[in-house]
């Protein structure tokens, strides 16, 4: 008798688990996802975690206004800003406006692209925003996976991992974004190599504590916000790590390692750090912010250096999202 009995009890738990996903798909639907194929699904989404804003709730910036760098006042030399060059067009957005609004749309040199930062990941990253032709345009969801940012495309409503810039859910399943090599680096530094490049300023300055981090002393807590995976057992979850993406695979070294050497050769990959920029997740005020340096990744070519694609994040993050990559620590 007892095969029938467990036969029974699997089969209950399975209509169970289904009806317990269906619950969850309706209730996504009334917050405005009727649009979203969940019939395209990656992920469990018993990962999906409101972080409590709605959709939209956290706004984009999709016409983004810029001013010279000469003409900027506000922010000081220390302050954290993602910049891009590309065939030319210097850009730069600062942190203190990221940290409010999380996603930017822009065409920088003629190429769309979205430049993204997740406060609670401090992972800053650009993606090109054009796929397979078609130019999409990306939202905050109010959703959180593993701490991390789930954007939407507006275009087809799917869902993506900002760490990873894979659609998760919807219509473009699987799909991956482009990386854009982009520094985070210190406002000096941008405006010693680009003194005559755009910055990144606030549609409504009155909008947004802009310059006020709404996140402060989460880099120094001891565990992240709002996440339920594992964490790392042989470093501190909120230790900064730097991340380079290699096709499937990810190069990964402690901020603290690079610190210490000051440069380190991977192969045909120079890591290099300096001294110089605030923390974004610190103080209340980001300018005041305790040091943690700058970070650029380059490969070494007949041509000389070139900018690769990296990010500086939490060794939480890559424990979530890649957890068979090892992070060197000396």
């Amino acid at each position: 008798m007892k095969k029938p009995i467990l036969l029974a009890g699997a089969i209950l738990a399975l209509f169970s688990f289904v009806a317990l996903a269906d619950a969850r798909i309706d209730r996504f639907k009334r917050q405005g996802w009727g649009e979203t194929d969940f019939t395209q699904i990656s992920i469990p989404l018993d990962e999906i975690l409101s972080g409590g804003p709605p959709k939209d709730g956290i706004p984009s910036i999709d016409r983004p206004i810029f001013k010279q760098v000469a003409e900027i006042t506000d922010i000081a030399d220390r302050e954290p800003v993602v910049s891009l060059d590309i065939n030319g067009d210097a850009r730069t957005y600062p942190i203190r406006v990221l940290t409010w609004h999380e996603i930017v749309n822009d065409t920088v040199g003629g190429k769309p692209v979205t430049v993204t930062y997740c406060p609670l990941c401090n992972a800053a990253i650009v993606f090109e925003r054009t796929v397979n032709g078609k130019e999409l345009d990306f939202g905050t969801t109010g959703l959180l996976r593993n701490s991390d940012l789930v954007m939407y495309d507006r275009q087809t409503q799917s869902w993506w991992q900002q760490f990873t810039g894979e659609a998760i859910v919807g219509d473009m399943l699987g799909t991956k974004l482009t990386l854009l090599p982009a520094r985070l680096e210190a406002f000096n530094l941008f405006k010693t190599r680009h003194p005559g490049g755009k910055v990144l300023v606030p549609n409504n300055p009155a909008m947004r504590s802009y310059g006020a981090n709404p996140y402060a002393g989460y880099d120094t807590t001891s565990a992240p916000f709002l996440y339920r995976g594992d964490l790392p057992k042989d470093i501190n979850p909120m230790a900064r790590v730097v991340v380079v993406r290699q096709g499937d695979k990810q190069l990964v070294y402690a901020l603290e390692m690079l610190t210490s050497k000051g440069e380190i050769t991977n192969g045909d990959i120079v890591f290099k750090w300096q001294k110089g920029q605030a923390s974004a997740l610190d103080t209340r005020s980001i300018a005041k912010g305790r040091e943690v340096g700058n970070v650029t990744v380059q490969r070494r070519t007949s041509a000389g250096l070139e900018d690769l694609p990296y990010d500086v994040t939490f060794a939480f993050v890559v424990k979530a999202f890649h957890p068979e990559a090892k992070i060197i620590k000396k």
